[in-house]
């Protein structure tokens, strides 16, 4: 019964509207096409609110000249067009309508419609959230935390992520929460950043869901809850969170707060990766290329995907299934390419097989010296093969001058790193030195591991499919 009260005044409300609109009340003309637009009272038309909305819109009204942008912007009731949605949003904009002051903002910062700018989407941003508008207040502390239109100011970022934040603003929750966790104009503090994402979060945010979900799983700011940190996280994932998806994923794969579950795992990074999550696509093509089921195709598929987001992990794993020809033509011009890639990123391991491919000249040019010194790259990162293998070009003379006391060097800081033929070799290298050469190498290498301290620390090589170079070791001095 009430329902049938509620659709007979909204038709008489239609019908009212649509008498002063035809009358040329801009007012009517407006909340016509608004009814239009949402399908109230009347079967929902776009045509006809665009129509109705652009008649107020061309009398003046800016609320109606706001909606006519957004309209235009997202190609309702008529073909989208960016330059007619910046122009209306302006008309509007000058008239003082908040809402399309924001607008007009976003059109600058995104270079829609009008030249990117983000001094001018700054300056709208600011006359909108002078009016109280609790999303421009948000957008506007972001220029400031981004220095987007304005130097770095964290305490304006603050100031403005705060106005917003007690207004209920969710965005603007989960930046301050950001902000406090950081440390940035404020002391770092995980229990306040603790109650900004709880407000973010239970308001549907999911960045703040996740966050909230990460602090239960590593007990920051409160006492660690594994099965909190799932449900959190999980809500996130399920509003699509790509982050979210790619912790959980992590978390089933590793036995991390939850038992291992390797199909669970699957699902989590498939969604993420669909998503264009580069450590999902990368961890995906890995559970593909060696766990069960076990497919070469589509690992072969996700490798490619993160390789062109520029994961230099993938770049490399691309090098080595061209350079074996693992479920792919062999090719070793492509091998090169991505093995280039990577490592020009700086990935030791692409670094050291590129310089074997200059070295014998497979997919490149053979050219020494870029062998030597891409071994020499992955060298001073302590990746042991490399170090090996400068250490044959400096005892071959190969591409720099030789130095049989720098290629002991190498040998032992290759055989301290595990190298477990340079550990071999090592010996054999000592017999053809003086006791001096010995030392002098020995002194070159402790100075070495003592200025690459870090490096070692962190240099643990995690990949197996590295190149070794063919050197004759026991050449004459």
């Amino acid at each position: 019964m009430n329902r049938q009260k509620l659709h007979r005044e909204s038709h008489q409300t239609y019908v009212w509207f649509r008498e002063a609109a035809e009358r040329g009340n801009a007012y009517a003309q407006f909340n016509l096409g608004l009814l239009y637009k949402k399908g109230e009272g009347v079967e929902r038309n776009d045509a006809a609110a665009f129509r109705w909305l652009r008649q107020s819109a061309l009398q003046g009204l800016a609320f109606a000249q706001n909606h006519l942008g957004a309209m235009y912007y997202h190609g309702r009731g008529v073909e989208a067009c960016d330059a007619e949605s910046a122009r209306w949003f302006r008309l509007a904009a000058d008239q003082g309508d908040a809402s399309a002051q924001q607008n007009l903002g976003h059109m600058y910062r995104k270079g829609r419609g009008v030249k990117q700018d983000h001094e001018r989407a700054l300056s709208w941003y600011y006359r909108a959230a002078e009016q109280g508008v609790a999303s421009a207040q948000n957008l506007l502390g972001e220029c400031y935390l981004h220095g987007l239109g304005a130097a770095i100011n964290y305490p304006l970022a603050m100031a403005w992520f705060r106005k917003a934040a007690l207004q209920g603003d969710a965005p603007a929750q989960l930046n301050l929460g950001q902000m406090v966790k950081r440390g940035q104009s404020v002391d770092a503090s995980d229990t306040q950043a603790l109650y900004w994402f709880r407000q973010a979060a239970a308001a549907g945010e999911r960045g703040a869901q996740r966050q909230l979900g990460l602090a239960y799983a590593d007990g920051l700011g409160v006492k660690a809850d594994p099965r909190r940190a799932l449900a959190w996280l999980q809500r996130a994932a399920n509003h699509g969170d790509r982050e979210a998806q790619f912790v959980l994923g992590t978390m089933y794969a590793e036995g991390r707060n939850a038992e291992r579950d390797e199909p669970r795992a699957l699902e989590w990074y498939l969604r993420a990766a669909q998503k264009g999550h580069i450590g999902a696509q990368y961890n995906l093509a890995n559970m593909y290329a060696h766990g069960a089921p076990c497919d070469p195709a589509r690992a072969f598929d996700w490798y490619r995907r993160a390789a062109e987001q520029g994961a230099p992990n993938a770049q490399f794993n691309l090098g080595v299934i061209y350079a074996n020809g693992q479920g792919v033509e062999r090719d070793e011009v492509r091998a090169a390419h991505w093995y280039g890639l990577a490592a020009n990123q700086g990935d030791a391991s692409a670094q050291n097989n590129l310089g074997v491919m200059h070295a014998s000249g497979q997919g490149v040019v053979q050219d020494d010296r870029r062998a030597v010194y891409w071994y020499a790259q992955a060298a001073e990162q302590g990746h042991a093969l490399a170090q090996y293998n400068l250490g044959g070009m400096y005892n071959s003379g190969r591409g720099v001058t030789r130095d049989p006391v720098r290629a002991y060097m190498w040998m032992l800081l290759a055989a301290d790193g595990g190298d477990a033929t340079a550990n071999v070799n090592k010996t054999i290298v000592a017999r053809r030195l003086s006791p001096s050469e010995i030392g002098h190498a020995i002194d070159l290498s402790h100075k070495w591991q003592l200025s690459h301290r870090e490096t070692r620390r962190q240099g643990g090589q995690r990949r197996t499919a590295w190149v070794r170079s063919a050197f004759a070791w026991s050449g004459q001095r």
